[in-house]
């Protein structure tokens, strides 16, 4: 079986994660073909986008999220993500289980004697009359009826896991700060949510995976566990294991790969890109050495901004009022700090609304 090293799956994850070229595809297929976004901080998949993205104008994200075409949900790993309305749609409930898993091991003591599902119920009910709520809004109602649990407890086990609901815009609009209201995602869609399949087949799940692939293969069934938050998909990878093929890494892993998704060479060159927080490129997988040293790793969990200096996270980002603020992790060679210096007043112009193109970099920290 052939092994591949840590610089060519790399490369091979720069290559479909649209960080190797900047693509020329439409914004609402950039966020398919990518699985969605995540997007807990609503102004970072901008930059995900424009990293990734000839010619990315937000005003494009913002027609698409006022649209009804990408939604802002709860969903892989239950955390927010910037989804495609039609996956919103079709992957909502092949999550449902881990969702209430999730949040039963935060507040297992709190919902202790409360029936979901009538909690869903009343949920629901309350969302019915369409009026957008806030988390806080929705768990005061409910603390009516089950007042031992808290506000807090119900409010986010009903918005996060037993009620599908969309973050409604200007929240996650560009430049603009706006708190989060909530309807039902059937109601803002105007379609209510895929049934799992009858006959236990599991299409979703067979869909996942490949989709998984496409975007951030080759990877071993760990590495696609960490992306969606699902232990329960053995099943989908058995089923589709014949239309796959299979390498190795350094350290004997089996990685699975659709064969021909784009594995390009070591040599590759690699531009510098720069990556917002919680960017699905290294929280999309278990084994995140291909792209994140490990004593780095740290970083992509505590919501830092990186650079990619020849593919791998170098340095974080930041801004101070119209200036991005690079810091860098290691020592740069001129030809990289040149490199660095030109792909981050590109990045100040986008924030500045091309205002500014000012650059510091800060002391190296490593």
């Amino acid at each position: 079986m052939t092994v591949l090293d840590t610089r060519a799956l790399n490369r091979a994850t720069l290559a479909r994660q649209l960080l190797l070229d900047r693509a020329g595809l439409p914004v609402l297929d950039a966020v398919a073909h990518l699985g969605g976004l995540q997007a807990q901080e609503p102004q970072e998949p901008f930059v995900g986008l424009w990293s990734r993205l000839r010619g990315f104008a937000p005003a494009t994200l913002d027609e698409l999220l006022t649209g009804r075409r990408v939604v802002r949900t709860h969903l892989m790993r239950r955390t927010i993500h910037l989804l495609t309305a039609e996956d919103a749609l079709a992957w909502r409930a092949r999550h449902d289980a881990m969702l209430r898993q999730r949040v039963l091991g935060v507040y297992r003591r709190e919902l202790d004697g409360v029936d979901l599902d009538e909690l869903a119920a009343a949920g629901r009910a309350l969302l019915a009359d369409g009026q957008p709520r806030s988390m806080g809004e929705l768990g005061r109602a409910l603390a009516a009826r089950w007042p031992g649990a808290g506000p807090r407890a119900l409010g986010e086990v009903v918005i996060a896991a037993l009620v599908p609901v969309v973050q409604l815009p200007p929240r996650g609009l560009w430049r603009v700060k706006a708190g989060v209201r909530n309807v039902p995602l059937s109601s803002w869609l105007g379609r209510e949510v895929d049934p799992p399949d009858p006959d236990g087949s599991d299409a979703v799940g067979r869909a996942l995976v490949r989709r998984y692939l496409a975007a951030f293969g080759p990877a071993a069934t760990a590495d696609l566990r960490a992306w969606c938050g699902l232990a329960g998909l053995p099943a989908a990878v058995a089923a589709v294991r014949g239309e796959l093929v299979a390498f190795r890494d350094e350290r004997g892993r089996e990685l699975l790969d659709l064969p021909d998704a784009p594995r390009p060479d070591s040599d590759t060159p690699a531009p510098v890109r720069f990556l917002p927080a919680f960017d699905n490129a290294i929280l999309g997988y278990h084994d995140r050495d291909r792209i994140i040293d490990h004593a780095h790793r740290g970083l992509s969990v505590a919501g830092a901004r990186v650079v990619l200096v020849d593919g791998r996270v170098a340095a974080t980002w930041a801004t101070e009022v119209d200036t991005v603020v690079v810091t860098p992790l290691r020592g740069f060679s001129p030809a990289e700090h040149a490199a660095v210096a030109e792909e981050g007043q590109e990045l100040a112009s986008l924030l500045s609304d091309g205002d500014s193109h000012r650059v510091r970099f800060a002391q190296p920290t490593g």
